[in-house]
């Protein structure tokens, strides 16, 4: 005799599960982000056009007393939100933080002249947001304009270094991930501290103990078991930071404070979708003839050939115009490999498809051979609305607890460009590997490799390389959810459509504008 509630199955107890579970994440997140800012202030502003954000501990009735100002630069592709786990350490020990937005970054709609190469213009710009906000800083009345501390990550590294060598009027500096300090005089900027990442590029490591040996009161630190972006979050990267700035002591630092409930809003948001697509789609009642299919090893290497093809005529698209650091190569790629994938379906695979496969025998994870009992407008609805919540899902949390996620200025119609690109592509997969779950997601890693390898050899810019992990996460993110619509029954050309925008948001916000 069953236990089992009437009407109620393994799969629908196993949708229940992950609704709990995605309301628990988010409600943790959003806690835990609410808990984040306690016992800080923040204000915002812009000075001549630079958005600015300062942060500093509430007020504790001694505004007599000038403080340490900090003026904090973020790295290419990153953005004032990425560096204020930084702000919030400085702030918790007694001084005051200024973020900016570089030009083309964040919040800031200017274009960054040259982006993505560190020429003469580059740098003049990024000279002159970092001159406005240590201007700023030292017009506020609670900062002591003795103690303005720089620090900068990347390509901010170079900038407050630069900057600093032209000033000695800046009491210290601390350069996170230098990517080059050769052109830096000889004991300038004095007070230097280097940090660098244990897992970063072997050349961050090397640029880092040359301009630690050509000047006094420099010091180098190595931070373990971190590469590029994480050493930003590692509690050794804070305290040394804290202990350059100076301050009257304070709290251990956070540096996961928001970090951490953005994952678990990212997590609640991710399991959220599988009983919200299966609520809006359903499944299908009636099968359909089935298509011939070609063997995977084929598929595979057809695939291959195809995005290396892509890589090689996109440096030669109009794309590569768009006014978007490397999102333009990206894009490119993205349309023609998409085309590309389309194509290969109807030649050369159709040589090797092996005749119909039974609607019985369709693989685990593949698309459920079924169609029918929607009303016309129920898939075009469905999708629209399981789009809606994927521009949800991968900007709040990103946006909250991780980097600027928000469209400004010319990145409002780029963003239905990149769109389109990421469209293009992951249609194309879909036709080619027939919405067969794994085969899908293995079409989409071989665009990694290839975009790699691009940089490598000098066919994509050399900031490629810092994009990739982030366009793992996104295709391995976008495979997952493409496998639940597909098993909830949703069109065939449902997961493409879902997934552009998941895919397209963060490269068409995040990557600088040129």
């Amino acid at each position: 005799m069953s236990l089992r509630p009437p009407g109620v199955t393994p799969a629908g107890r196993g949708r229940a599960a992950l609704t709990v579970l995605a309301v628990l994440a988010l409600l943790l997140g959003g806690y835990g982000l609410l808990r984040a800012d306690a016992g800080l202030t923040t204000r915002q502003v812009t000075a001549d056009g630079v958005p600015l954000t300062e942060v500093r501990a509430a007020d504790d009735g001694t505004g007599a007393v000038r403080r340490p100002g900090v003026v904090i630069a973020h790295g290419f592709a990153g953005s004032a939100r990425l560096m204020r786990p930084l702000a919030d350490t400085v702030a918790r020990r007694g001084a005051v933080a200024l973020l900016l937005d570089f030009a083309g970054h964040g919040g800031n709609p200017a274009g960054l002249p040259g982006a993505g190469r560190d020429d003469t213009a580059s740098r003049a710009s990024l000279e002159h947001d970092l001159a406005v906000a240590v201007a700023h800083l030292r017009g506020r009345p609670d900062v002591d304009p003795t103690r303005i501390v720089l620090v900068g990550h990347s390509m901010g590294a170079g900038a407050v270094t630069r900057y600093a060598a032209g000033h000695p009027d800046i009491a210290g500096t601390v350069a996170i991930s230098l990517p080059d300090g050769g052109d830096l005089p000889d004991a300038r900027p004095q007070r230097l501290l280097l940090i660098v990442g244990g897992l970063e590029f072997p050349a961050f490591r090397a640029t880092a103990e040359a301009t630690a040996r050509r000047g006094d009161g420099r010091r180098m630190v190595v931070v373990p078991g971190v590469e590029h972006i994480s050493v930003l979050f590692a509690g050794r990267t804070h305290r040394e930071v804290a202990a350059w700035v100076g301050g009257a002591g304070g709290a251990a630092p956070r540096p996961a404070a928001r970090l951490v409930p953005a994952g678990l809003l990212l997590l609640g948001l991710g399991l959220g979708f599988v009983p919200l697509a299966t609520l809006l789609t359903g499944r299908r009642g009636r099968p359909v003839a089935p298509v011939p299919v070609a063997p995977a090893p084929a598929v595979l290497a057809v695939a291959t050939a195809v995005t290396g093809v892509g890589v090689l005529l996109a440096p030669v698209l109009p794309t590569t115009r768009l006014p978007l650091a490397v999102g333009g190569y990206l894009t490119g790629f993205l349309l023609v490999t998409g085309f590309l994938l389309a194509a290969a379906r109807y030649w050369p695979l159709r040589l090797f498809a092996a005749g119909p496969t039974p609607v019985a025998a369709a693989a685990p994870g593949g698309p459920v051979p079924t169609t029918g009992g929607h009303t016309p407008l129920r898939p075009v609805v469905a999708a629209l609305l399981l789009t809606g919540y994927a521009v949800a899902a991968v900007a709040v949390p990103i946006h909250l607890g991780l980097t600027w996620a928000l469209p400004v200025g010319v990145r409002w119609w780029l963003l239905p460009v990149v769109t389109v690109g990421c469209l293009v592509f992951l249609a194309g997969a879909e036709l080619l590997t027939q919405g067969r779950s794994w085969r899908y997601a293995a079409v989409g890693a071989l665009a990694v490799p290839a975009l790699g390898g691009a940089a490598v050899v000098g066919l994509a810019p050399g900031f490629v390389l810092l994009v990739v992990p982030l366009f793992v996460v996104l295709l391995g993110w976008q495979a997952a959810w493409a496998a639940v619509l597909r098993r909830a029954g949703a069109p065939r050309w449902a997961p493409a459509v879902v997934g552009a925008i998941l895919v397209a948001w963060p490269v068409a916000t995040a990557l600088p504008l040129s």
